[in-house]
């Protein structure tokens, strides 16, 4: 086929839509194409099975698990990794070196090239630890909770704009205000209150250039958010409403 391969989100960092990535993949198996899921936003709010998805390549971020910035992880597929070319050198990744051969490493290792970010990979292992002890199906059904509270306090904010309300979405919610406030005019209002968002494009420009917005607010919640932060993020909305609305 044309298509090398299929990259595609599991959970927008944007509107929190969950994608059926495991319908991709069996299309794409079908049609001898491989499959990258961009894990990075999912595996902090949800169980994650690589076998149920069926995909040949995953990704998470280590921040995103509550990790050190500058860590993160691939799930690669046995047959795929055997078929694959490193692309940087160093040591580790090679078992022997002539003047003019090489003989790659076993994989993984023929990929760890030089020295790696021991510190930060230890954090992540550490970061990854807590959140099985904790097990992904209560962090789950905790944010699920989080999400309906948040979706119902919100709805009655009528002017209040929340892109993406997929019924399964995660616990993310942009949204901008009517009015002529910017975002990041917003979340410093926000910030004043103790409610951090983030403000801007979120990585995603075509995104918000399909939406017909230029920049929104997030509100993330996590493992360690309550219903309480809820009401309070509500509270401070009506505030910067008073204030721009």
């Amino acid at each position: 086929p044309r298509t090398k391969l299929v990259a595609v989100t599991h959970m927008s960092n944007v509107l929190g839509t969950v994608v059926d990535v495991a319908a991709i993949c069996r299309g794409a198996r079908e049609r001898g194409v491989p499959v990258l899921v961009d894990g990075s936003q999912s595996s902090v709010h949800m169980p994650v099975d690589v076998q149920a998805i069926g995909c040949d390549f995953f990704a998470i971020t280590g921040h995103k698990l509550y990790g050190p910035s500058g860590s993160g992880a691939i799930f690669i597929k046995a047959e795929r990794q055997a078929e694959m070319r490193p692309f940087l050198g160093g040591g580790d990744m090679i078992r022997e070196v002539t003047r003019d051969t090489v003989t790659w490493n076993d994989p993984p290792m023929k990929f760890e090239a030089g020295t790696p970010g021991i510190v930060q990979q230890i954090g992540l292992g550490v970061a990854l630890d807590y959140m099985m002890s904790l097990g992904m199906t209560n962090v789950a059904a905790h944010e699920r909770t989080l999400r309906d509270y948040a979706r119902d306090r919100l709805a009655g904010l009528n002017w209040l704009n929340v892109q993406g309300n997929s019924a399964s979405k995660g616990a993310i919610f942009s949204f901008t205000m009517e009015g002529a406030a910017h975002a990041h005019d917003i979340s410093t209002i926000l910030d004043k209150r103790g409610i951090a968002v983030r403000a801007g494009t979120h990585c995603a420009m075509p995104l918000m250039d399909h939406l017909g917005i230029t920049a929104s607010c997030r509100a993330s919640f996590g493992l360690y958010n309550t219903v309480e932060e809820v009401d309070a993020l509500v509270s401070a909305l009506e505030l910067a409403h008073e204030l721009f609305g």
